[in-house]
């Protein structure tokens, strides 16, 4: 059955059939700004060729330079595994080599960003308070929770939150369900920021409600990654949108010249709703999220759903995003706080009903509902935050770490963690794909496995299909539902966001569903990795020196 008969008759489809793939790609704009990219790499390949002729007249300066470039690496702040990748270029390329790693350094075509994002954060920082009583008190009874979100807080003005209310979806098409419910019940605004936006059932649904609801007075804003041009979506396509009076911007759209600004992807994935409520997780709008076609087998995939006041956090997020390149700001008092000034004229009306029938306050039969801490990482500020979460999470662990992604392609420091953990005598246990959607990304995970059976470490494959949650939980106490990967993108290159639970009655949910979808898989033994196919082992070995650079 083709993709376009299972749309539903409320969906709306922007374009044209025939106007998606691979042909219109290549001779739409798209194809253009390929092509130009090209003439540009070969163009400069062909400069640095050029010098590399002359380099061999001067052997000595040759030894010189290599010797230079091996002592500025070995000096710079960057992970000891991406140093091995700069330093194995410059031996085998030397001139090539360095004049890459200059480029990269070089941050063209996203200075002016991370300039913008400071002021940015600096100037979003006021409207995120911390609520010190609640800090006082993590600090004298919940120690571990209080050096966490203070981590987190210095590096994002991320704070911790008491009476947000956490819903954890163990598959798409549940999260895809209670989306569809909310956004049908805004009335002031909808922000949508995600990596891919692909047109089929579950968007054309989406955008059905989002037409509407402009039609109906609410602010509808969206931010999609320019990595959909590539197969997803044209570069109209925004446009399109705003034809619907859906404000939209693409984040970092290809452009005909050639920077390093397109290695830092806009992984996020945030729905906000009135202030009130915010959707986070791996699920992007795109019908293989929800099942509804199986390029690689069953896809599972996990969402969180936030009501109450932390759903700032995810406001402010967007709200930084949306304003990098708007020359006037948002006026963020507008957007944020709905909540507590709603909840306050609640608890007043509350206060009143309870006074005059003499019955207990509402504020007093509240339910314990744990800490939430949503949080961003991006790559310009130095914080790999979404990494040292993790780690924090394995060197605070007693019982067992149980884990979910898509991905294994991990740098020294977090495999040790990982190993570490084991060693200590915590349950560590890592979900993967069985049936990868990226060859290569398969290879490179199992260069890990031996290493991490020999520690102790526990790892199993998803047998129906695609695992494209990313998920940690710990001790029946705390969890991380987010984008964040286990590889270098997410850990380095990539905006990505997530939800910290601490205590929070959900994280009984996750670890249903972890039980349950280890029920689904194989565990992968170390007498298993003698069977590999000796194409994915070389592949693997081959392209682990490139790792970081992928």
């Amino acid at each position: 059955m083709k993709k376009e008969n299972s749309y539903k008759d409320n969906s709306i489809l922007l374009l044209e059939k025939g106007k998606k793939g691979m042909l219109y790609m290549i001779f739409g704009r798209f194809g253009i700004v390929l092509v130009s990219l090209v003439i540009q790499f070969l163009i400069l390949f062909s400069v640095f060729r050029f010098l590399s002729h002359y380099v061999h007249i001067f052997l000595g300066g040759v030894v010189i330079f290599n010797v230079a470039s091996f002592i500025y690496l070995l000096n710079t702040e960057d992970n000891p595994s991406v140093k091995i990748t700069w330093l194995v270029l410059v031996s085998v390329i030397p001139a090539l080599g360095i004049f890459l790693y200059i480029f990269v350094k070089m941050d063209i075509g996203h200075r002016a960003i991370k300039n913008r994002l400071v002021h940015l954060q600096q100037h979003t920082e006021k409207f995120t308070k911390d609520d010190q009583k609640l800090l006082s008190y993590l600090e004298q009874e919940e120690r571990e929770l209080y050096n966490i979100a203070n981590y987190i807080r210095k590096t994002g003005s991320f704070p911790v939150y008491k009476e947000t209310k956490a819903t954890y979806y163990p598959i798409g098409e549940a999260q895809f369900e209670e989306m569809i419910r909310q956004l049908s019940r805004a009335k002031k605004f909808i922000f949508l920021e995600y990596f891919i936006v692909d047109e089929g059932y579950m968007w054309g649904r989406i955008l059905s409600i989002l037409a509407q609801k402009v039609k109906e007075g609410v602010e509808v804003r969206m931010i999609y990654d320019g990595t959909c041009e590539f197969a997803k979506l044209p570069r109209s396509y925004t446009k399109k949108l705003r034809s619907l009076g859906i404000k939209s911007k693409v984040f970092s759209p290809i452009m005909p010249f050639v920077s390093t600004h397109y290695n830092y992807r806009d992984h996020r994935k945030i729905l906000v709703i009135d202030g009130k409520v915010a959707f986070n997780g791996g699920i992007n709008l795109a019908d293989e999220y929800i099942n509804r076609i199986h390029p690689f087998g069953h896809w599972k995939d996990t969402g969180m759903m936030l009501e109450g006041p932390a759903v700032d956090n995810f406001t402010l997020m967007f709200l930084e995003m949306w304003n990098i390149d708007e020359k006037q700001e948002d006026d963020y008092s507008q957007w944020i706080n709905i909540y507590h000034k709603e909840e306050s004229c609640k608890v007043e009306e509350a206060e009143i009903k309870a006074i005059s029938s003499s019955t207990p306050s509402a504020v007093n039969q509240k339910e314990d509902l744990g800490y939430v801490i949503p949080y961003g990482d991006d790559p310009l500020d130095g914080e790999h935050v979404g990494k040292m979460v993790y780690i924090d999470i394995l060197n605070h662990a007693k019982e067992y770490v149980h884990i979910m992604s898509p991905y294994l392609i991990l740098d020294g420091e977090m495999e040790t963690a990982l190993i570490f953990a084991a060693k200590r005598g915590v349950d560590v246990r890592i979900v993967l794909p069985h049936i990868p959607d990226k060859k290569y990304a398969f290879a490179l995970a199992k260069t890990h496995y031996k290493a991490l059976l020999k520690g102790g470490v526990k790892i199993y494959e998803y047998t129906p299909g695609f695992v494209h949650a990313k998920v940690f939980l710990s001790d029946d106490q705390k969890a991380v539902v987010g984008t964040i990967n286990l590889d270098y993108r997410s850990l380095y290159h990539h905006f990505e966001c997530a939800t910290y639970l601490y205590e929070a009655p959900a994280i009984k949910d996750i670890k249903k569903d972890f039980k349950e979808t280890l029920e689904k898989c194989q565990e992968v033994k170390l007498e298993d990795l003698k069977k590999e196919k000796l194409s994915m082992v070389l592949m693997g070995k081959c392209l682990k020196v490139l790792a970081p650079l992928m």
